[in-house]
């Protein structure tokens, strides 16, 4: 039975409905709780149950919105009727563009612009017209996207960038091909969709998940349009004193050996432990792969690796296999413009398993795509999954905006002028100092470990309970309370909003804190008062544990 306060107390039923909640789910019935019950007056309600970043990267915004300055000018000058303008024109826009700059030189961004430009022609090879009509054209939004898939130049900048951030700038021979999306959700959904509807998977197929993981990679699989069996890989590997390093054992990564598995979805590093694997781990799947299990399709989902140094993400260690996922939401503050990209490189084992499939699926896929070109069966898998992206009959209007792919691009490229890394040890710092804060508020030791992101914390309760109070209190949490109960005490006694670990595929008794969106004191606040909140169970066991009068 959950106890909410020490006068509310929530039936059976009801502590079943919120023990099987999704954790976003939950986190809405936490709020309603902190926000009317908290004490609001001495400290507003402090929500660290999202990882939406208090921090936004502000010089490609201003480069964004004085580049659209430029293009409605460019765009006037076609036509002008009223309120009615023509579009921009290719020749010679590039001069008028370095003009537009210098005649402008305090306008936010130009530094920023000036230099991108001169990054795609000299870095990329790109023609300067070509080059900068695409942004222009792009930030005005009076096309399709052409490609479908992504922009010419743009899908050449975004892979630079991948290679930097994902490749520790050490790519694999070849290229990948990328397709801009509206964000790593939308880049999931049709990822899911398209490998069912391609018959690399099938309903009932064995497929693994790599957890603790964010909550719809463990949701999705059950929906009756797959209703996927699931292996789970648990990072089940604790240190000397018994703290969860969040790391995979070997036994678990062996299960991978497995050829029934035909798929691996990864979140890299986790969420909400946001913990890099470790390259011991990461050589064993490369043995795995090639010598057990070589048609294994690897999904990996890599939104954190940027706060990882020298990250370096499946899709550069497996390209054949893997299919990679990048998200700018969390690194640049930009939740709301729905930003990600599916990258898959060129030569993979999606495509080799396409070409292998039984003549009739082959026959039925022929059939679903053969409106959009005369040759489906050479049709790769990733131009498969933009057609899919629109039920293949809308697929001439495919294809992510073009002022986010603008926005997109210029992301990418104040990254990749930004040679000593000025912004990346800024978001870096931002989160470590935050967990230390949180940690110090616990009363806790914070080990340094190289692979820790450090944009969310994990932390398994029942760890903490043995190693503070000992194994007896452990036994009496768990007779005596259900997890859920210490977050509806936090939300409606201290207005604190955490996620339960649980639903993400964690330890039971654990907690998830994003260390990304509230400001620094929040975080010493927070640790304080999980830790008095705790400390009261802990009085509570005492007095049971007195012999009664």
């Amino acid at each position: 039975m959950i106890t909410i306060s020490n006068n509310t107390i929530l039936s059976k039923k009801e502590e079943n409905s919120y023990e099987h909640l999704s954790p976003f789910e939950l986190k809405d019935k936490l709020i309603s709780l902190a926000n009317k019950h908290g004490d609001t007056s001495i400290w507003s309600m402090l929500n660290a149950g999202r990882g939406n970043p208090n921090w936004i990267a502000a010089a490609p915004r201003d480069a964004f919105f004085t580049l659209g300055q430029f293009a409605v000018t460019e765009a006037s000058k076609v036509w002008q009727e009223k309120d009615l303008a023509g579009m921009p024109h290719t020749e010679g826009i590039a001069n008028r563009f370095t003009a537009f700059l210098d005649n402008n030189p305090d306008a936010p961004g130009t530094n920023l612009l000036r230099e991108s430009i001169a990054y795609g022609i000299t870095h990329l090879g790109f023609e300067a017209d070509a080059w900068v009509h695409e942004l222009v054209d792009g930030i005005i939004g009076d096309n399709y996207p052409v490609p479908d898939r992504m922009l010419v130049h743009l899908e050449q900048v975004v892979h630079a960038y991948l290679i930097q951030e994902m490749c520790n700038h050490t790519p694999p021979p070849g290229r990948y091909d990328l397709f801009a999306v509206e964000g790593g959700t939308a880049a999931m959904c049709y990822i899911f969709d398209s490998l069912i509807a391609n018959k690399l998977l099938s309903v009932g197929d064995k497929i693994a998940l790599m957890v603790p993981t964010f909550t719809p990679y463990l949701e999705i699989p059950h929906l009756a349009r797959y209703n996927f069996e699931i292996v789970r890989i648990n990072a089940l590997e604790v240190d000397k004193s018994g703290i969860h390093t969040w790391q995979y054992t070997e036994d678990e990564v062996a299960k991978l050996a497995d050829p029934c598995i035909k798929a691996l979805y990864v979140v890299n590093p986790s969420n909400p432990p946001s913990v890099a694997i470790r390259d011991t781990s990461k050589e064993q799947l490369i043995d795995i792969v090639y010598n057990h299990n070589p048609n294994l399709m690897i999904i990996t989902d890599d939104v954190y690796g940027t706060f990882v140094d020298n990250f370096r993400s499946l899709m550069a260690e497996l390209p054949y296999n893997t299919l990679g996922v990048y998200s700018f939401s969390k690194y640049f503050g930009a939740t709301g413009w729905r930003l990600g990209v599916i990258a898959l490189h060129q030569n993979n084992v999606f495509d080799h398993l396409l070409q292998n499939l039984p003549p009739d699926k082959a026959e039925a896929l022929s059939k679903r795509y053969g409106t959009i070109t005369f040759h489906p069966e050479k049709l790769s898998f990733i131009n498969r999954m933009v057609a899919d992206s629109r039920q293949v009959a809308l697929n001439h209007t495919a294809g992510l905006s073009t002022p986010q792919q603008v926005q997109m691009g210029l992301f990418a490229l104040f990254a990749l002028l930004d040679k000593e890394n000025h912004y990346k040890e800024l978001t870096q710092e931002i989160c470590h100092r935050r967990q230390k804060l949180l940690f110090e508020g616990l009363g806790l030791d914070l080990h340094t470990d190289k692979f820790d992101a450090s944009y969310y914390n994990q932390i398994d309760l029942l760890v903490w309970a043995k190693a503070k109070y000992g194994p007896e209190f452990c036994e009496y949490l768990q007779a005596n309370y259900e997890p859920t109960d210490f977050l509806f005490r936090l939300a409606k006694e201290s207005s604190i909003v955490l996620l339960n670990g649980s639903g993400f595929g964690g330890p039971k008794w654990s907690i998830r804190t994003s260390l990304a969106n509230l400001d620094d004191a929040a975080y010493q606040k927070i640790g304080e008062t999980v830790h008095k909140t705790f400390e009261e169970y802990a009085s509570a066991w005492r007095a049971s544990k007195k012999p009664k009068s």
